[in-house]
C-alpha cells in the first residue's frame, strides 16, 4: 500500500470512558479488501506490557469496523467488540502466570490502539503502525470521590459517587490474597453505589499487631456506612468474591448489628465452622491442605478442600436465616471454589426453610473463579500467595477465555441490576428466585 495515497484513519469512541464501557474501533481510509492488524498495547503499573491483536480484512470501502466486523485470527476470532481489552495477554518473554489488576485508580488504564499492515502475529515494536491513538480506560468517574477510612481500626477505602447524595452504600470483599483492592469498589461508586472497599486479611492493624481481625471488624465498617452522611443507612448491600463470600454469608446470617438490604457472592461458598472467627475459617481450609490437587502442568487445585459438601449444620452457614435477597454468581469451571456444589446445596438449604424467594443464581458454564468486571483479560492461572501460609503457588483458576469474558460482561450487567433493584428500588427489596444459564 503506497502511505502518500492512503492516509489510514483510526478513530476509537469514546477514547475516554470507564473500563466497562463499550467502544468503536473505526478504521478508514485504505484499499478495499486490504489486510491489516489491530493490536492494542498496554503498560500496567507493575512494568509489564500487555498486548492483543486481530486480523482483520476491509470491505468495499476500505473500512474496518471491529464492532460489526469479524477477526479472522489474533488473540481472539468472530465479531468481538471490545475483544482488544479481553484477550489482552503478557507480550512475548514476560514472566509466567501474571495478572493485570488496576492499583492506582486515581490515574486511566491506557491502551495504544494501532494499525499495521498485512495479518501480523509479532513484532510489532519493530514497526512503525499505519495510524495509532491512546484511549483511556477509567474506574473512577469524573466526580467520584475516594476516602482513605482509618477510623475505628480500619484500613479501607470509601468511593463516593458524583453528585448529591445520600447514595445506597456496599462493603466491597476481595478474597484471600489479603490487600487493599480498590477498583471494583471505585467502579461500582461510578454507578451509583457508596461503595467500601475493605482489607480484613492484611490490614494494618493485623500487621502491626500479628492477630487477625474478628467478626466484629466487618460489624465496625458497616457502621462506618450506615452512620456516613452521604450514604443511606437503612440501604446497605455486602459484596464478596472468594474467601471474601465467607465473610458475606456469615455475617449476612447471623450478625445482629448488619441489616443488610442485599448480598452478592462471586466464586465462593458457604462451607465454613459457623461459630468461627476469620482466623479459624482459614484454619478449616489448612485441615484439609491434604485434598489440594496439582496437574500437570504444576499448577494448584483448591476446590476440593471443601468437598464433599459437609452434612453437619456446624460446618456451614444456616442460608436458610436469611432474611434479604441472595445473589450467586457461578463460573461453573471454578477451580479454586466449589462454588457449584455450593450455590446447590444453598439452594435446597433455602428451599427448606422457604426464603428461596430471596435466591439468584447466575451459572457461567465455561467461566472460572476470577470473575471480574468487564473487559477484565482473562486470567485461567496466576501466581498467588496465600495469606495463612504465605505459600507461593501457581494457581488455577480455571474457565476458557471466551465464555468466561463474556460472562463476566453478562453478570456484570445483572449484579448492577440486581444492586439497582434492592438499593435503589421499593422499600421492601424481594428478588425472584431463578437459574440462569448463560
Amino acid at each position: 500500500m503506497d502511505r502518500r495515497q492512503y492516509r489510514v484513519k483510526l478513530s476509537v469512541q469514546p477514547s475516554r470512558g470507564l473500563v466497562d464501557e463499550k467502544f468503536i474501533i473505526l478504521v478508514q481510509n485504505t484499499p478495499p479488501g486490504f489486510w491489516l492488524t489491530i493490536h492494542a498495547l498496554h503498560k500496567c503499573e507493575d512494568g509489564h506490557s500487555w498486548e492483543a491483536f486481530a486480523h482483520y480484512t476491509t470491505n468495499a470501502t476500505g473500512t474496518v469496523n471491529v464492532s460489526e466486523d469479524p477477526s479472522l485470527g489474533g488473540t481472539y476470532s468472530g465479531v468481538e467488540q471490545m475483544g482488544l481489552l479481553w484477550s489482552l495477554r503478557p507480550v512475548p518473554g514476560s514472566k509466567p502466570a501474571l495478572r493485570l489488576r488496576k492499583v492506582n485508580v486515581l490515574t486511566p488504564m491506557e491502551v495504544t490502539i494501532s494499525v499495521y499492515q498485512g495479518h501480523q502475529t509479532k513484532g510489532f515494536m519493530d514497526q512503525v503502525p499505519l495510524a495509532s491513538t491512546v484511549v483511556e480506560r477509567w474506574y473512577m468517574a469524573p466526580g467520584v470521590r475516594r476516602v482513605p477510612i482509618t477510623e475505628g481500626g480500619l484500613t479501607a477505602t470509601l468511593f463516593l459517587p458524583s453528585g448529591l447524595g445520600p447514595f445506597p452504600g456496599l462493603l466491597d470483599l476481595w478474597g484471600g490474597g489479603g490487600k487493599l483492592v480498590e477498583y471494583r469498589a471505585a467502579l461500582l461508586a461510578s454507578h451509583g453505589f457508596a461503595s467500601l472497599a475493605l482489607d480484613y486479611l492484611t490490614p494494618k492493624i493485623t500487621m502491626e499487631t500479628g492477630k487477625i481481625v474478628d467478626n466484629d471488624y466487618f460489624e465496625t465498617a458497616y457502621r462506618v456506612l450506615e452512620q456516613h452522611p452521604e450514604v443511606l443507612g437503612s440501604r446497605i448491600a455486602m459484596l464478596g468474591l472468594s474467601f471474601g463470600t465467607s465473610m458475606t454469608l456469615k455475617m449476612a446470617a447471623y450478625s445482629k448489628v448488619m441489616k443488610l438490604r442485599c448480598v452478592v457472592c462471586v466464586g465462593g461458598s458457604h462451607v465454613q465452622p459457623i461459630e468461627g472467627s476469620v482466623e479459624q475459617i482459614l484454619s478449616f481450609s489448612q485441615k484439609n491442605a491434604g485434598k489440594t490437587r496439582i496437574n500437570e502442568e504444576n499448577q494448584v487445585i483448591y476446590r476440593n478442600l471443601q468437598l464433599p459438601i459437609p452434612t453437619d449444620p456446624a460446618f456451614k452457614v444456616d442460608v436458610g436465616r436469611l432474611q434479604c435477597p441472595l445473589l450467586l454468581v457461578v463460573g461453573e469451571d471454578d477451580q479454586c471454589w466449589p462454588a457449584y456444589e455450593s450455590a446447590m446445596d444453598m439452594k435446597d438449604m433455602m428451599q427448606r426453610a422457604g426464603n428461596d424467594h430471596l435466591l439468584t443464581i447466575l451459572l457461567y458454564p465455561k467461566a472460572g473463579h476470577l470473575l471480574e468486571p468487564p473487559y477484565t483479560p482473562h486470567a485461567r492461572f496466576t501466581t498467588f500467595r496465600r495469606v495463612d501460609t504465605r505459600e507461593k503457588v501457581v494457581a488455577l483458576w480455571g474457565g476458557e477465555t471466551v465464555a468466561h469474558s463474556h460472562s463476566q460482561e453478562d453478570a456484570w450487567r445483572k449484579t448492577l441490576d440486581f444492586l439497582r433493584e434492592n438499593l435503589y428500588g421499593s422499600t421492601n427489596p424481594g428478588a425472584a428466585s431463578s437459574c440462569k444459564n448463560n
